[in-house]
């Protein structure tokens, strides 16, 4: 698989248990006990996936990934022993991917790295002959789905998997209301949890990046229903 994962927490009795199971699925694994340590071996190693604990002393998991998020977009999966609605969008806010409350239950845990190493990297593809039927235009907003990349007026924006797929699947049908339920079972491919306020984080975190030099609006929110992409 050679697929290097970096494990970011200072309880180094976890990082241990992380690792047996990632390595019994075929990963390599790198681990870091602190937040400034991961972030040089980040620089280093260029892991795949980082798997990061919130509370740390020091640099906290909320910092680290705000910095990570500078100039990176690896998927990043958050652990906190905090389990508040509010934790978690502070979370996504700072720029992860998903979010797991400790104690948590490895195979689980072993699932979310698959299905986010799968979004992350798993869109693309070899070019072919019809690439054209790979990009959707939109103005000076163009979507690459063969790359994974997404560039306003020539100039790329940063997306993570997770923004990339709610984005390609709302520009798919321009005008078309996805509710929250129906973009949270189609982007992370799990059932969706009436009680967390994922998607509503990631589309914030999404809109920002869209108009942060257009001005333009891309997603709206049809209140009480869900969102849509229009011009």
């Amino acid at each position: 698989m050679n697929e290097t994962i970096l494990i970011v927490d200072d309880d180094q009795a976890i990082a241990n248990l992380i690792e047996i199971y990632l390595l019994n699925e075929g990963y390599e694994v790198i681990k870091a006990y602190g937040g400034r340590e991961a972030l040089e071996l980040m620089k280093r190693k260029a892991p795949r996936l980082v798997i990061l604990d919130i509370m740390m002393p020091g640099l906290d998991g909320l910092e680290v990934c705000r910095q990570i998020r500078m100039d990176q977009t690896v998927p990043i999966l958050m652990l906190s022993a905090k389990t508040e609605d509010m934790d978690k969008i502070m979370g996504l806010m700072s720029g992860a991917d998903d979010y797991m409350a400790k104690p948590f239950n490895p195979l689980e845990l072993l699932a979310r790295v698959r299905s986010l190493i799968r979004r992350a990297y798993g869109l693309n593809v070899k070019a072919n002959k019809n690439r054209s039927a790979d990009i959707m235009t939109f103005d000076s907003l163009e979507i690459d789905k063969a790359t994974h990349t997404v560039t306003m007026d020539g100039k790329p924006i940063h997306l993570t998997s997770i923004e990339f797929g709610i984005l390609y699947m709302l520009a798919s049908q321009p005008g078309r209301v996805f509710s929250a339920e129906l973009i949270y079972e189609h982007v992370w491919n799990e059932p969706y949890s009436p009680t967390f306020t994922t998607v509503m984080v990631h589309i914030s975190k999404l809109r920002d990046k869209l108009e942060k030099d257009s001005g333009q609006k891309w997603i709206h929110t049809v209140w009480g229903v869900g969102y849509k992409f229009d011009r």
